[in-house]
């Protein structure tokens, strides 16, 4: 089996991996990193979107070998230092953006790439990125409304 090695949320990580093995399976299976969701198997929900090089990615649409050297960030790589949630978590929770938090961390993983790219998107952009996410928990109100607080247009 090929051996890969990632810096994934700032350390670097190594493990075998079956060459079909996805990065979203060795995130969780292999890293024990679980906050990455797989929600549907065929790419459609975003439940498993990490940063891969600054790239946001659905990591069950790349095999773990693919990402062999990059750098990888996952939900659980956006906290603080000191392990407190960051801006757009807190807003997150401050604003009900979640129900049930099944598809939380691959909406706050693809917000988090949509307000470092645009700082202070318009609730249109907001959706429009949002539309590789699926949640069938909230209507998308409050998440777009949980955005807008993280990026303090509330």
């Amino acid at each position: 089996m090929p051996s890969i090695s990632l810096k994934v949320n700032g350390k670097t990580r190594t493990g075998e991996v079956e060459g079909r093995t996805l990065l979203v399976d060795f995130l969780r299976e292999g890293l024990g990193l679980t906050g990455t969701h797989v929600g549907c198997d065929t790419s459609q929900c975003g439940a498993c979107t990490v940063h891969v090089d600054g790239t946001q990615v659905k990591s069950c649409t790349i095999f773990a070998v693919e990402a062999d050297g990059a750098e990888v960030t996952t939900i659980e790589g956006m906290a603080e230092p000191d392990g407190t949630l960051n801006k757009l978590q807190q807003a997150f929770q401050d604003h009900h953006g979640l129900q049930c938090g099944f598809c939380t961390p691959g909406m706050v993983m693809s917000l988090a790439k949509l307000i470092e790219e645009t700082p202070k998107p318009s609730e249109a952009q907001i959706r429009d990125h949002l539309e590789g996410n699926i949640c069938r928990c909230t209507g998308y109100h409050n998440i777009v409304k949980a955005a807008l607080a993280a990026t303090d247009q509330l």
